[in-house]
């Protein structure tokens, strides 16, 4: 379907006479009769209806020729971004051969009935080794002791000091290092975590990646906290390094004794082990959602500058992978470098451009001086020089934001490779930029030249810097004079969400994402002008509800519906709000606006009652009772816990 027509003048025939008149009574007061019988009003209703024609054929701009538009001001539309997740793959038994599960391994989510799987390719190799125990060390009051003898002799050992205290720590040794496997220990003999809570004992496992302990995700404790006998699932961090622990040299993880949880008990006596063993059960690698090109061959270049060869795959992901053109020569492939522009690059210079969304890769061009010499913007391929393209991924967009477990389905078969699993949900996919938002950032682009001025311009190099975010607002740091000239840019990321629902702790912004935002509105903003940032500060809502639902009408299914619209409204991604573009900053919830939304549930006859909280999302704490719960500027919703009671007419 194509876009609406723009209107790049709305003035009519009517106006357009009305504009003449006015001219002519002030620059020409003689004339006096501007009835329509007066030959000059004649002539200027001609003229008028010739310009309305005009007008109108001046409004017949397509669509290809706002993007020739857009390219002549150097404005490139946004390419989706891909979700990435955590994909753990799981043996068949325990490795006792090294598996390696190749880059660009497809897995997906389940096909159904309504909706086709979404596909995620590995973005790296994953090597999964044998790995067994080699070492055992106890470490209590600051000093370690070799427990490798009482192990072999299948002698019972405590793991802690008596009493446990807060850094007292079992270490086990493999063979070699294991990074990002799924290490399973187990353990045996008489076990009994004295005291604690076997639901949420305070234990901490970690790894050694060279420099620090880095913890490491648990998905299975049978003992409870070392309650009892079972098998322990530690999924090691990516950085785990052999290093030497008092003389043994080793790859270490390590249980060690935290600070029990508020409420909960600690130990009370140290756990007794007799039995240890460890094995590789599995893995875990970065996936991202789309189909990554190993290698394409472009063409032949034809020597002359400001060749453009195009991809057999569209669009191009941004973040996914960093393409390589590789172009031959006498010597072999040599590799040439992908650059934004060719401004800074010389007539010898191996560069590219890489058009993401149209999937053009562009050589320099030549250009022609005012003295009518031609100037060179990047070196151009050989004449008859074969062109080729590696590790593009192509794909992506805001499907690819699964929830946790979702993707469960191998699609080529792997040896000794039983299951493949997401421990956690999908985040960052973004669809690319449409027509309408290209032509809203054009007239910034061409305002702003390189520099952030207004807040539009720095919501707009943020965008580009990190286009796997969802939303981007600036704001003054506060009304403050003492702060005249610090702005807040706030970073909402994409997250996944299941019938509206969305995890909080989904909607932090990953560290490296804000950072690599405050790097490029650090170049571009004005002197003086302190930029901070950071996520918004969400605010918890919650709705409790009570609904009538019309005669012989499924209540569980209004129930169902009324929920999913309360989370998709108060929403601060897309979707959210009136206009289905996330929840506006700062903009007030009212108990009215929720009684007109239920109200429109397919089945619900009378809306009874509607009352509206706030609350805190990391506490959970709900305040009073509310008709209009008022955001600060910087503040988002958030749906927390609705509740929805529906009764039979």
């Amino acid at each position: 379907m194509p876009l609406p027509a723009p209107n790049l003048d709305d003035r009519r025939f009517q106006d357009l006479v009305d504009d003449a008149k006015r001219l002519v009574q002030r620059r020409c007061p003689e004339w006096t009769d501007h009835n329509v019988s007066d030959p000059g009003v004649t002539l200027i209703e001609t003229f008028a209806y010739m310009t309305d024609q005009l007008l109108y054929r001046l409004n017949r701009v397509p669509d290809r020729l706002y993007l020739k538009f857009l390219d002549l001001i150097g404005l490139r539309m946004l390419p989706p971004t891909p979700a990435s997740v955590p994909v753990t793959f799981w043996l068949a038994a325990p490795a006792v051969t090294a598996v390696t599960i190749a880059a660009a391994t497809r897995v997906a989510t389940p096909r159904t009935q309504l909706q086709d799987p979404v596909e995620f390719a590995t973005a790296e190799d994953l090597l999964l080794p044998p790995r067994t125990l080699k070492l055992v060390r106890t470490a209590a009051g600051g000093a370690t002791a070799d427990q490798t003898p009482q192990l072999i002799a299948r002698a019972p050992f405590p793991i802690f000091g008596d009493p446990p205290a807060d850094g007292d720590a079992l270490l086990i040794g493999l063979d070699d290092p294991a990074p990002r496997c799924a290490i399973r220990i187990d353990f045996d003999g008489q076990i009994e975590g004295i005291g604690v809570n076997p639901e949420r004992p305070p234990l901490a496992w970690e790894a050694w990646t060279g420099r620090e302990w880095t913890a490491c995700e648990v998905t299975l404790d049978e003992t409870g906290g070392f309650n009892q006998r079972g098998a322990v699932i530690v999924h090691v961090a990516p950085g785990h390094e052999v290093s030497v622990v008092d003389g043994d040299r080793a790859g270490w993880l390590r249980a060690r004794v935290v600070e029990p949880d508020e409420g909960q008990p600690g130990y009370s006596r140290s756990p007794v082990v007799q039995g240890l063993s460890a094995c590789t059960v599995g893995g875990t690698v970065t996936a991202v959602h789309g189909e990554i090109v190993a290698q394409e061959e472009l063409g032949v270049s034809e020597g002359v500058p400001g060749q453009s060869l195009p991809l057999s795959r569209t669009p191009v992901l941004a973040g996914a992978a960093r393409p390589v053109v590789e172009v031959s020569s006498d010597e072999g492939w040599r590799e040439w470098t992908q650059v934004d522009d060719f401004a800074g690059s010389g007539p010898d210079d191996p560069h590219f451009v890489l058009d993401a969304c149209s999937g053009l890769v562009i050589f320099g061009p030549a250009v022609r001086e005012p003295g009518g010499t031609l100037r060179q913007y990047g070196a151009v391929p050989t004449a008859g020089a074969a062109i080729r393209i590696r590790g593009y991924a192509t794909g992506g967009g805001r499907a690819g934001n699964v929830m946790a477990g979702a993707i469960r389905a191998l699609k080529s078969s792997i040896p000794f490779v039983a299951a493949v699993e997401n421990l956690h949900p999908a985040q960052g996919g973004v669809d690319g930029e449409t027509l309408e938002e290209a032509k809203a950032r054009g007239p910034v682009l061409l305002r702003n030249r390189g520099r952030a001025v207004t807040a539009e311009d720095y919501e707009v190099f943020a965008r580009q810097a990190a286009p796997e975010v969802a939303r981007v607002h600036c704001v003054p740091a506060s009304d403050d004079v003492m702060t005249a000239g610090a702005l807040r840019v706030l970073v909402v990321p994409a997250a996944a969400s299941e019938e509206g629902r969305i995890r909080f702790e989904n909607l932090v912004p990953a560290a490296a994402t804000l950072a690599c935002i405050a790097d490029a509105l650090d170049r571009v903003r004005l002197v003086g002008v302190r930029v901070s940032v950071e996520p918004p500060l969400y605010r918890g809502i919650t709705v409790i509800a009570r609904l009538v639902a019309r005669p012989s009408v499924d209540t569980e299914r209004v129930r169902t519906d009324a929920l999913r619209s309360l989370y998709e409204f108060l929403s601060p991604l897309a979707g959210g709000g009136s206009e289905g573009t996330g929840w506006p900053f700062g903009r007030p919830v009212q108990a009215g606006e929720i009684f007109g939304l239920l109200q429109r549930i397919r089945g619900v006859d009378i809306v009874e009652d509607v009352r509206l909280f706030s609350a805190d999302p990391v506490t959970g704490k709900r305040g009073t009772e509310a008709r209009r719960v008022d955001l600060a500027g910087n503040s988002l919703v958030f749906s927390y816990d609705h509740q929805v009671q529906v009764e039979e007419r």
